[in-house]
């Protein structure tokens, strides 16, 4: 369908929707007293105009709100899919519309976004193209670059882009970056490490999808065992925990399900992938560095 069209059809103006960070904070929101900060994460919203996928993800939102959530943790695949060859411009900017549209439904709070593998456009014309690859999805997000560090009420968020040389695998920059970072915390700090492809994963031996890097950051994460990392992940829209070394690592389904389609044979429930519902998860952070996330279908 000719973006224009659809667009006109979905009752959105061209060129109305805006794009950049959104710098309101939903502090001070209701939540769990025994929480310091109730945070939503959603992953691999895979944002594009069949399936009713919008419409879906607003509802998806409502049911957010209801949470008192304090902001938003994305882990990427915000759109569909840009990064096959036959993916054309106005294809990827009508995905990145209605992702914008959909946004705009919860611009009141913070959310901070990391790169998932198919926000990427990676067809175009050649590398000095605007919208060629990530220079264009950091904008798109609102983010400060593909990597990035950030805190709040004593915890240090840590937003990594997993696309590189390889599927889920960090560059010597970003590697420099990291333990870097991890230096510079003081003893104790509670951390959250946000990153598209699962650190460690349970999900990952039905399908694959695993850094292919884990062995260094999981070497990393050792080295710095006197603070308290969490994992944060999606890629595989499969919902599991693992503990190593006393690090947790949750990846949280995916909001899309399988893709926003029916499913196939491995679907346990229609638009579920493999056993896993369409979904978002609640974490609770906890003063003495604890976090318990919930999964909700919806």
């Amino acid at each position: 369908m000719n973006r224009r069209k659809l667009l006109k059809g979905l009752g959105l103006s061209v060129g109305a929707i805006t794009m950049g960070p959104v710098l309101n904070a939903g502090m001070g929101r209701k939540k769990s007293s025994e929480s310091l900060l109730r945070i939503a994460h959603i992953t691999d919203v895979h944002m594009r105009p069949e399936g009713n996928a919008l419409q879906r993800f607003n509802i998806c939102i409502e049911e957010i709100k209801k949470h008192g959530v304090d902001f938003f943790l994305n882990t990427g695949d915000s759109i569909f899919a840009a990064d096959y060859d036959d993916i054309t411009r106005d294809n990827m900017l009508m995905q990145w519309e209605l992702w914008d549209h959909s946004r705009a439904n919860f611009a009141e709070y913070e959310m901070f976004s990391c790169l998932g593998n198919h926000d990427m456009w990676w067809a175009a014309p050649n590398t000095s193209d605007s919208m060629y690859g990530k220079d264009y999805v950091v904008q798109r997000l609102g983010i400060p670059k593909r990597y990035y560090s950030f805190d709040r009420s004593g915890w240090h968020f840590i937003v990594l882009d997993s696309n590189n040389s390889k599927g889920g695998h960090l560059d010597p920059e970003q590697r420099k970056w990291l333990e870097d970072d991890l230096e510079g915390l003081p003893l104790a700090t509670p951390v959250i490490v946000m990153s598209h492809y699962p650190i460690m994963g349970v999900g990952t031996i039905i399908g694959g999808g695993n850094h292919t890097d884990s062995k260094y950051i999981t070497k990393l994460f050792y080295a710095h065992k006197d603070k308290k990392i969490h994992c944060l992940s999606g890629h595989v829209h499969l919902l599991d925990r693992a503990t190593y070394n006393n690090v947790n690592y949750y990846c949280n389904g995916s909001v899309s399900g399988y893709w926003w389609s029916e499913g196939d044979e491995d679907s346990a429930e229609p638009f579920w992938c493999h056993q896993t519902p369409p979904g978002y998860a609640i974490l609770d952070l906890k003063e003495d560095g604890s976090l318990r996330s919930t999964y909700h279908r919806y």
